[in-house]
C-alpha cells in the first residue's frame, strides 16, 4: 500500500509540474500581448480542468510511472492551453497570429513524437493513447472556432463532430466497437489539423482558405460515415465492456492525429 501511495504521489507531481508550466506560459503570453480577461480566463480554465481530469485519471490507473511520452502529450497539452487563451482573446482584440500559428504548428508536429516514443520506450498504455487523442480532439475544436469567425459557423462542425459522435455513443452503444486499422482515417485525421492551421495563418486567399476547409470537412464526413456504416453492419454484434469501451470508440479516433 505505502508503494501504491509512493506511485500515486509522484504521478500526482508530475500534473502538478504541468499545471505549473502552462501558468507560466499563460504569463508569458500575458505579458507579450497584455491578454484580455477572457484569455486569461479561458487558459486558467483549461489548466484547471487538465489537471483536475489527468490527476483522476493516473489516480485511478495502475501506471507505476508518468513516462516519457505523457510528458510529451503533456506538453503539447501546455501549447494547446496557449492556443485556447489566444482564440478566446481573439474575440477582444486582433489576435498575434504568428504567435498562434507557431504554437499550433508546434504542437501538431509534437503529435506524432508522443506515439513514438511510448514504442520506443515500450511505455505504451491506454490512458497515454487517450490522454493524446482528448489533447488533439480539443486542439482541433478551437481551432475550428477561430477559423469559424472569418469562414462561418459551419467549420465548427469539424470541431465538434467527434463530441458528437460520443454522445451518440451513449445512446447506441454499438458504436464502440472497434474498428480495423484504416490508413484513410489517419490521413484524414491529420488533414483536419493541418487545414485549419492554414486556414488561422491568413497566407492564402479567402476563396482558398474556404476551398481547403470544405474538403476537410468533405473527408471528415466522407471517413465518419464511412466507419458508422461499417460499425452498424458489424459493430452490433460486439459489446465492448464499460472498461474498454472508452479507449475502444470507433471513429473518436478520427481526431487521434497519430495513434498510439
Amino acid at each position: 500500500m505505502a508503494l501504491n501511495n509512493t506511485y500515486d504521489a509522484r504521478l500526482q507531481q508530475e500534473t502538478a509540474v504541468g499545471a505549473a508550466v502552462q501558468l507560466l506560459l499563460l504569463a508569458l503570453l500575458g505579458t507579450a500581448i497584455g491578454m484580455g480577461v477572457a484569455g486569461w480566463l479561458s487558459g486558467l480554465a483549461f489548466a484547471f480542468a487538465t489537471w483536475a481530469v489527468l490527476s483522476r485519471a493516473l489516480h485511478r490507473s495502475a501506471l507505476r510511472s508518468f513516462g516519457p511520452a505523457n510528458r510529451v502529450t503533456l506538453g503539447r497539452a501546455t501549447l494547446v492551453g496557449g492556443v485556447t487563451a489566444l482564440v478566446a482573446d481573439s474575440f477582444q482584440s486582433a489576435p498575434p497570429v504568428t504567435l498562434l500559428v507557431g504554437l499550433t504548428a508546434v504542437a501538431l508536429l509534437l503529435d506524432g513524437v508522443d506515439g513514438k516514443v511510448a514504442r520506443r520506450t515500450n511505455t505504451s498504455s491506454a490512458l497515454g493513447a487517450r490522454f493524446d487523442m482528448e489533447v488533439d480532439a480539443f486542439l482541433i475544436l478551437v481551432l475550428s472556432v477561430y477559423v469559424a469567425t472569418r469562414l462561418g459557423p459551419w467549420v465548427l462542425l469539424i470541431g465538434a463532430m467527434r463530441y458528437a459522435f460520443v454522445a451518440a455513443a451513449r445512446f447506441a452503444p454499438w458504436l464502440n466497437a472497434p474498428l480495423p486499422a484504416s490508413f484513410a482515417r489517419k490521413t484524414v485525421a491529420a488533414v483536419q489539423g493541418i487545414a485549419l492551421l492554414i486556414a488561422g495563418s491568413s497566407l492564402l486567399p479567402h476563396p482558398a482558405e474556404l476551398t481547403v476547409v470544405l474538403l476537410a470537412l468533405g473527408s471528415l464526413m466522407w471517413s465518419f460515415g464511412r466507419d458508422v456504416v461499417w460499425l452498424w453492419r458489424h459493430g452490433r454484434t460486439t459489446t465492448p465492456t464499460p472498461d474498454t469501451a472508452p479507449q475502444e470508440a470507433a471513429p473518436v479516433r478520427e481526431l487521434e492525429l497519430a495513434a498510439r
